[in-house]
């Protein structure tokens, strides 16, 4: 397994591993972000994707064409979150976007998966916080309770097998499972109506 490239982290300045590095104006939009989408979506019903996709758009999410997001998806900085036509974040699915995060088109983050593209640089003492984009691709499918860490590419087309552990880039239209996560076969499919 390739290590990550430490060129894709971004290391916060931080002067205490007990505070947050972020700004007051951003603390405050992120709380009311918290209030907004516990109020007003995580209750509303599934057909209600609309309403939800409004209020993303709002919070600066970066939304084309009519992706899906379920009402008990966690979302945790929707300014840092990017979702193409068709792109879903399923039921309980997380997305700890303390960093960028990007869904291309038609994939789809199944039940209870984390995306989290946040770490630390366990070097340092104060332990200062380090993100890294994760670019989910097309047509890609991320199994229940997968987890995806910083900086990952899941290449277009692939299939991550449930519980896996995803640490490294996986491969275009290629099924990959495990912990730590690997490539084990290339995927096929067939349009419906055509010869297999």
């Amino acid at each position: 397994m390739e290590p990550m490239d430490k060129e894709r982290f971004h290391t916060y300045e931080h002067k205490s591993r007990y505070r947050s590095p972020r700004p007051a104006g951003e603390l405050v939009a992120l709380l009311l972000w918290q209030l907004s989408w516990a109020l007003l979506c995580s209750w509303t019903p599934k057909p209600l994707n609309c309403w939800r996709l409004v209020w993303l758009k709002l919070f600066g999410a970066k939304l084309s064409g009519t992706p899906f997001v379920h009402q008990r998806a966690r979302i945790e900085i929707p300014w840092n979150l990017t979702m193409h036509d068709r792109a879903c974040l399923g039921d309980r699915a997380n997305a700890y976007s303390l960093g960028e995060i990007e869904l291309k088109a038609r994939s789809t983050i199944g039940q209870e998966a984390y995306l989290c593209t946040g770490t630390h640089q366990f070097e340092d003492p104060e332990l200062p916080l380090m993100t890294a984009k994760i670019t989910i691709g097309e047509d890609v499918f991320i199994g229940v309770r997968a987890v995806i860490l910083p900086g990952v590419i899941v290449g277009d087309g692939s299939v991550v097998g449930a519980g896996s552990l995803v640490s490294a880039d996986q491969p275009e239209w290629t099924i990959c499972y495990g912990n730590p996560c690997r490539p084990v076969k290339p995927r096929r499919y067939h349009r419906r109506g055509e010869a297999s």
